[in-house]
């Protein structure tokens, strides 16, 4: 029996958190385990916009950008049980926020700065971080956006330690959550 079906997952998994907190990597590795689809919602904008995530808002700016992020993400919803990897300021975004706890269960994956800045410091494909001193940007990020993020219906540290570590405790935690009905109840 496959997790997916012993968890009984009616909506999707959406994991929010910071830049580097390991939403793309962690969440292919939680989708193989419970046998679901996976999507990046960045590279579905990319996608969508035939264009980097750099580009868009070289071009358009960070609004016009979050627009096209609220509309992929609220596409991406509306089809069946998968797990969505969101940018970091997706859910900061209340209508995109609103989408996310009417349609899915989310997870933020908090990090602390120094695990932040150590993973996000391997490429150099951040916008936000190219406007200054990376660690004061991350710093500053954390205090702006944490108090929304602990509005998530689960959260799990992601640390320096293997991704499968976090996997399985996000499927601990989903088992909880959706065996108090949580999960499954629309909140």
């Amino acid at each position: 029996m496959s997790e997916a079906i012993d968890l009984e997952l009616s909506r999707g998994v959406v994991l929010v958190g910071l830049m580097g907190a390991g939403k793309s990597s962690v969440g292919r590795r939680l989708a193989k385990r419970l046998g679901l689809a996976f999507f990046d919602a960045d590279q579905e904008i990319e996608r969508a916009a035939d264009s980097s995530i750099g580009e868009i808002f070289a071009r358009h700016g960070e609004e016009a950008f979050r627009a096209g992020e609220r509309r992929v993400i609220a596409r991406l919803l509306d089809g069946p049980p998968h797990i969505l990897a969101t940018g970091g300021g997706a859910f900061m975004d209340p209508e995109t926020r609103a989408a996310i706890r009417q349609q899915g269960i989310s997870v933020w994956l908090r990090a602390d700065l120094d695990v932040l800045l150590e993973r996000v410091l391997r490429r150099d494909n951040r916008p936000l971080l190219k406007q200054g001193d990376p660690r004061e940007i991350l710093s500053r990020l954390m205090t702006e956006r944490d108090p929304t993020y602990a509005l998530a219906d689960i959260t799990v540290t992601s640390g320096l330690g293997p991704h499968e570590d976090v996997v399985e405790h996000i499927v601990a935690a989903l088992r909880d959550h959706v065996s108090t009905g949580a999960g499954e109840s629309g909140r």
